[in-house]
């Protein structure tokens, strides 16, 4: 009797799920409320290089993803960090990033720390910054950025504040 393999599900393409050019069924989402709003913005246009490239001068080696064993990087160029956010307003006042609740995005954290550390030492404005994992925090950011706060919050009881606010943690 021969054995059937078993076949995973493959995801659906952007393309069968009806998003265009958006990676996720959130992105569309979030594009379609920021147009129904009026607001103008940019979509993954803006490239921002969080940490320019540099060369390591002492002895370096790695894994290659094209063999097991470690390959020497010495002096090599070490490429450089880049960062490109969802949405962007038009008039860069502020930023949304769409995260669904995959826990694939490992190194999302640390890249959105080193974003807002660059955002800090540049020198212009900052942005407004949201990262929004549904639709109901994404409404929630539009209504910050046309009226200056949410339309609707939500009070959480039982929960103790620290007379500090920078002991808050974020990411």
């Amino acid at each position: 009797m021969k054995q059937r393999r078993q076949t995973t599900t493959r995801k659906k393409t952007a393309k069968k799920r009806n998003i265009g050019r958006y990676k996720s069924g959130l992105e569309k989402t979030c594009a379609d409320l920021l147009s129904e709003s009026g607001l103008s913005f940019t979509y993954e246009e803006e490239e921002f290089v969080i940490m320019d490239s540099f060369r390591y001068e002492q002895t370096y080696f790695k894994m290659t993803a094209k063999s097991k064993l470690m390959s020497e990087r010495t002096g090599k160029v070490v490429l450089p960090i880049k960062y490109t956010p969802d949405f962007v307003a038009a008039d860069r006042s502020w930023i949304i990033e769409t995260k669904g609740y995959l826990p694939s995005h490992h190194d999302f954290p640390m890249r959105w720390k080193l974003f807002l550390k660059y955002l800090s030492d540049i020198g212009e404005p900052l942005p407004a910054l949201f990262i929004c994992r549904n639709r109901e925090q994404i409404q929630q950011a539009i209504d910050i950025i046309k009226n200056g706060k949410p339309t609707r919050t939500r009070t959480r009881k039982n929960v103790q504040h620290s007379d500090n606010e920078d002991a808050q943690t974020d990411i």
